[in-house]
């Protein structure tokens, strides 16, 4: 008498690996940048950014840093896109409480991640107190902005400079080139809301596209 052995679950969801590529991916495929224009972007060899983008290759933090700024998001919001999400069907309620949320560098400052699980939009606190301006930064998602604490001076490039106190806010249209900074090095503390770019998960075969 043959004993069938007892049927093993596959645990076939991706990897964090896996979910930072796909992300990269979507971001790369909505600038409409190819594999060679972003690993040239990034300072990345293009056999390298292949295998990131499948999930076979982990990138240094300096590497990921290279690689937000290319792609005009931060470093935090790739590290985020790393981490496990709820099912799409989930409509439950997320918390993010004082003491958590992803924290990274963004632009010249630190932002902390104020949602996870699926979302629309990504919504996080930034605190700087730089008082040079740095570089502009240019995405494709539609952004605001409000200040919670402190003073800033923002940029938009050719559309000229606003100085923004607690309760001023602004609204960016996507492709708007912005920075800020403290006027006198002083702290400040940001709500900013983006949009998100759809198509972060993308199964298509991977090639120079």
């Amino acid at each position: 008498m043959t004993t069938m052995a007892p049927a093993t679950s596959v645990d076939d969801s991706p990897t964090g690996d896996e979910r930072l590529g796909a992300r990269v991916r979507g971001l790369r495929k909505a600038r409409g940048l190819t594999l060679t224009q972003l690993a040239e972007a990034a300072a990345l060899s293009h056999p390298f950014l292949s295998q990131l983008e499948r999930g076979l290759a982990r990138p240094s933090m300096a590497s990921l840093e290279r690689l937000a700024r290319a792609l005009g998001t931060s470093r935090v919001e790739l590290i985020a896109a790393s981490e496990p999400r709820r099912a799409d069907a989930d409509a439950e309620p997320s918390f993010v409480l004082a003491d958590e949320g992803a924290i990274g560098p963004y632009a010249e400052g630190t932002a902390r991640l104020l949602a996870d699980g699926p979302r629309r939009f990504e919504p996080l606190e930034f605190s700087g107190s730089n008082a040079e301006a740095g570089d502009h930064y240019v995405h494709e998602e539609d952004e605001f902005l409000t200040v919670l604490e402190g003073t800033i001076v923002i940029s938009f490039g050719l559309f000229g400079e606003r100085r923004l106190s607690v309760g001023d806010s602004v609204y960016c249209r996507s492709g708007t080139p912005h920075r800020w900074h403290s006027p006198d090095g002083s702290p400040y503390r940001l709500l900013i809301v983006k949009e998100l770019v759809h198509g972060s998960v993308d199964d298509t075969p991977q090639g120079d596209t």
